[in-house]
């Protein structure tokens, strides 16, 4: 019992003190925030409007669970080449142009986006009503372990040269392009090493802030870089201007965020439909990865209660869905429940419900109070980086945990087989490609072709499986 009793930590129905609640809460914030900004950036969606359906799709996500899965809804990066194709296709040569030169995509290039992104929220509420309907075991008979622990694996190492690349930015002169300094290295080492010693040496309360801690040594470092060598060794940033001041509208430093209502068009529906089949296997690695680890603290918290979250897939699947719709109709990317912030609960041992909560709030309010937005851009692209090394890593390391919960065999020519070509068609396809597999004609995104491909060899070996059981 004593052991029990120190055993620090927050189950989905437990709410930590508001002054705890609020630092969690942060926390979970600034995981979510470059991956879901970055999206944003990328697609040329408005960034204000984002961070705002992020949060709002988290508050109905917990809502449709039930106030039971403790997951965060961010923008997914799955979707980036079906809205680039798009933009491309039904995008005139001014549009485009427009594009480039501000960042930001015309309104109704985003609407016919939003169109496209309310209607894949149909392939995963289908896919949802399909697990309640036809069983859990139909389920793992098509997502076993070998797929979801190996798709959560993927999903982190294919993500390994971002968390790299953000760890060691180039700090280029403006005028030459020349590198100026490799002392990035110092402030994305020193973030990483010190989450890490947080992580594993603070005890009590601290212990549950080590990305929120690791992060704020990683801005002491880099100010303090800045002020010994000037601006050659500035590592802050500042969001670009076109980005704060698209907006319905603006008074001093507030902004509500620029929200646009679908219009139809369905080459958009076309290019962005099909790539929600590829975030089905994904999504169900995360709610098998929470369960592990939710029953995993409540087992060492001594209590009695199980939390069978992998029998409410049906809701995380539909839950995703309905929040694809939701941030579709506000002007928000098409999103997914966000590994960082699994990592980040496991890490902290905080699964606490409210705290989500509390997290979707935040960024609600920081999209309409653009300090608060270029604050938390502004934190170093080294430090980001840093947390990423920890962050991205721990999601590769949860697909194994899956794995090894889930018993699996690894002496199996089947598993191997199957194990072996999701993280070669994963992780090559992200190497060797870009994220982007040609085949035949199609660009398909490495994620989703190795799922596709593991599931459809994973049954193709099951044939005739349970008559030799039985013939044994």
């Amino acid at each position: 019992m004593k052991d029990q009793a120190q055993v620090i930590g927050y189950l989905p129905d437990e709410k930590p003190a508001a002054g705890k609640l609020f630092l969690y809460a942060l926390q979970q914030v600034i995981v979510m925030f470059p991956a879901t900004i970055a999206v944003a950036l990328i697609t040329g969606f408005q960034v204000s409007t984002t961070i705002f359906a992020s949060g709002l799709s988290t508050l109905c996500f917990i809502l449709i669970s039930g106030k039971k899965i403790p997951l965060y809804y961010g923008s997914s990066f799955a979707y980036l080449t079906a809205i680039s194709s798009m933009v491309a296709s039904q995008g005139t040569a001014d549009q485009i142009a427009q594009w480039q030169a501000t960042g930001i995509l015309p309104t109704v290039l985003i609407q016919y986006a939003q169109f496209g992104i309310i209607l894949s929220g149909l392939v995963s509420v289908a896919a949802g009503f399909l697990v309640r309907y036809s069983g859990k075991s139909a389920v793992e008979k098509v997502l076993p372990p070998t797929i979801t622990g190996s798709i959560a694996m993927i999903i982190g190492l294919t993500l390994a040269g971002n968390a790299l690349s953000d760890a060691a930015p180039k700090a280029a002169d403006a005028a030459t392009g020349v590198f100026t300094t490799s002392w990035v290295w110092v402030v994305s080492l020193s973030t990483l090493f010190a989450t890490i010693l947080f992580s594993r040496y603070l005890k009590g309360f601290l212990g549950q802030l080590p990305l929120l801690l690791g992060a704020l040594v990683g801005c002491v470092v880099a100010a303090i870089l800045y002020a010994a060598g000037g601006s050659d060794y500035s590592l802050f940033r500042a969001m670009r201007q076109e980005a704060l001041d698209a907006s319905l509208w603006r008074a001093g430093p507030f902004a509500v965020p620029a929200f646009s209502f679908p219009k139809a068009n369905w080459a958009a529906v076309a290019a962005i439909m099909p790539i929600a089949i590829a975030t089905i296997p994904e999504s169900t690695a995360h709610i098998y990865q929470l369960d592990i680890y939710v029953n995993d603290l409540a087992k060492k918290k001594g209590s009695k209660k199980h939390y069978d979250l992998a029998s409410m897939l049906d809701r995380n699947l539909i839950g995703d869905g309905i929040c694809d719709m939701i941030s579709g109709v506000v002007g928000g990317p098409a999103g997914t429940n966000y590994g960082e912030n699994i990592s980040t609960m496991a890490i902290t041992k905080v699964f606490s419900i409210p705290v989500l909560v509390c997290a979707a709030v935040i960024a609600m309010v920081i999209s309409f109070f653009t300090p608060l937005i270029q604050v938390i851009y502004g934190i170093p692209l080294a430090v980001i980086g840093g947390l990423e090394i920890y962050l991205f890593g721990a999601i590769a390391a949860q697909g194994i945990a899956i794995m090894i919960d889930k018993k699996v065999d690894m002496f199996s020519s089947k598993n191997i087989a199957v194990i072996a070509s999701i993280m070669i068609i994963g992780i090559g396809g992200q190497y060797a490609f870009s994220g982007n597999i040609p085949f035949f004609g199609l660009q398909v995104p490495c994620i989703a072709g190795a799922a596709i491909f593991g599931i459809a060899l994973n049954l193709l070996l099951s044939i005739g499986e349970k008559k030799e059981a039985n013939a044994e």
